[in-house]
């Protein structure tokens, strides 16, 4: 099966149609059910990190990708911008929805969210990567369900077909 972007996206609360072997292909779930998320996000804070890995731009964008890539993510973009005397902010793109870092190599400090749809990512994959390339000393990683909203959950949604 050859893939699209578009059937990449992810797509809370959709269901496929009911057919006459199976009624309901994906139940909803009951509020607060761990099925019931549109996703995961993730807030990573990188302390004691390696300075010269915080300010080096092409290593940071090396270490965004294989990132995106551990957490089983599709990168679309990837934007990245250096600071004068130091510092860089990047940006990933995502079918999924987004990783973002900024480094405060001065402090050894880095700031950094994930966030992915669906339930074939790992957000906390991508927040390892990062912490074990930047040479964290320490890190807090806080991590909590985005849930589908109520609006979404008993919606009929059909996926966006591509057209050919």
């Amino acid at each position: 099966m050859n893939q699209t972007l578009s059937s990449l996206h992810p797509n809370p609360g959709w269901k496929p149609a009911a057919s006459p072997t199976h009624p309901i292909a994906r139940p909803v779930s009951a509020p607060g059910d761990i099925t019931d998320a549109v996703g995961k996000h993730c807030i990573l804070e990188l302390y004691d990190c390696d300075c010269a890995r915080l300010d080096d731009e092409a290593f940071l964008r090396d270490t965004i990708t294989t990132a995106a890539r551990r957490a089983g993510a599709t990168l679309l973009n990837l934007i990245t911008h250096r600071f004068e005397p130091q510092g860089v902010t990047g940006l990933a793109l995502l079918a999924e929805s987004h990783i973002s870092i900024h480094t405060w190599p001065e402090s050894g400090y880095a700031a950094v969210d994930v966030f992915t749809c669906g339930d074939h990512t790992m957000p906390e994959r991508a927040c390892q990567v990062l912490w074990e390339e930047l040479g964290a000393g320490r890190h807090k990683l806080t991590s909590f369900r985005r849930e589908t909203p109520e609006a979404l959950v008993d919606s009929q949604r059909e996926p966006h077909l591509a057209s050919a």
